[in-house]
């Protein structure tokens, strides 16, 4: 009753196989994407106060204060 879904492993590992390659078009939407996300946490950690403040008040700034602070921004 063993049964494997595996194929045998040989004692050597072959200079024949190539790395999975990920055609651009794959990979392009998905890394705009992470980028966009990147900078909309950054604009929001780093300079969402004062002047260049999209939301009035202080609660965007309350909720990422402690992350401010950890990654070095100044706000007080």
């Amino acid at each position: 009753m063993a049964q494997s879904a595996a194929p045998p492993v040989s004692g050597s590992s072959s200079a024949s196989e190539t790395p999975l390659r990920l055609p651009v078009r794959t990979v392009l939407p998905w890394a705009v994407f992470v980028g966009l996300l990147m900078l909309i946490a950054l604009y929001f950690v780093g300079a969402e106060q004062g002047a260049t403040s999209l939301f009035s008040g202080t609660g965007v700034h309350e909720w990422v204060h402690d992350g401010r602070h950890l990654l070095g921004f100044p706000c007080h």
